[in-house]
């Protein structure tokens, strides 16, 4: 490991204007080192998926620095953002986002086509072997499960061979048998192909299978937990949400 894979300095977004301006992210500074998994958690409206989506490029952030390597992503064109994004950073969201009338061959080497690529017939029955779905890849979306559908969805973020996966709660519409295969898969992306993940989630079990926890309330980071339980994780979770409730009662008392 050594460096980081991603790196946000100082990093601030606000949503909207005037009196209704609300602060997702305020001045979060964080890296996540090469190779590692990490869960970000916090109450509703703590602001991570505006984390995550700053850190992968999808929304610019009103002041700060945010690296992917070596490259600084505020100062990208988008265009630039675009093919950085389209070679370099793998997404998996809560929907699968696959496109009904394609297999599921079809759907991983989409990203390969819209890049102006020719897919190889090997390499895309390869990335569907390593999510253990090489016998499916015929089939279209109606005709698998939920955590096959994810699967293909994990397995196009991966065609690319993407030097960061990112996930924004890519189990939340999983049982939790098919989810924690899911979780599984992720696990030994980073501990066998040194792969970055970095995945937004609510769930404690979800985020055990990180190598740390970082939690965010009210758009700030509120430390974290390594190599935590998911008891550990529940519990410093539902301190979170106690204190912020605290919080937001004490501000609606009049001085």
């Amino acid at each position: 490991m050594g460096t980081d894979a991603i790196e946000l300095r100082s990093v601030s977004r606000r949503h909207g204007r005037g009196d209704g301006a609300v602060t997702a992210l305020d001045r979060v500074s964080l890296a996540f080192p090469a190779g590692t998994f990490t869960a970000v958690m916090g109450p509703s409206g703590s602001g991570k998926s505006t984390l995550l989506q700053c850190a992968a490029g999808l929304d610019r952030p009103d002041s700060g620095s945010v690296r992917l390597g070596g490259t600084e992503l505020t100062e990208l064109s988008e265009r630039r953002l675009t093919l950085l994004r389209r070679e370099r950073i793998g997404f998996v969201f809560q929907a699968f986002n696959l496109l009904p009338s394609l297999t599921a061959a079809q759907n991983v080497a989409l990203p390969l086509r819209l890049a102006g690529r020719r897919p190889r017939r090997a390499e895309v029955r390869e990335v569907l072997r390593r999510v253990g779905l090489a016998e499916r890849a015929g089939h279209r979306p109606s005709e698998l499960s939920g955590g096959q559908q994810q699967r293909v969805a994990l397995a196009r973020a991966l065609i690319t061979r993407p030097e960061v996966l990112f996930g924004d709660e890519p189990t939340g519409a999983l049982d939790s048998v098919t989810g924690r295969e899911v979780l599984a898969l992720l696990r030994d992306m980073a501990d066998a192909e040194d792969r970055t993940i970095v995945m937004v989630t609510h769930d404690p079990v979800a985020a055990s299978y990180a190598d740390r926890v970082v939690f965010l309330v009210d758009g700030r980071v509120h430390g974290e937990l390594a190599g935590a339980s998911a008891a550990e994780i529940a519990a410093r979770t539902a301190g979170l949400e106690t204190a912020g409730a605290e919080t937001a009662g004490a501000e609606a008392v009049p001085c």
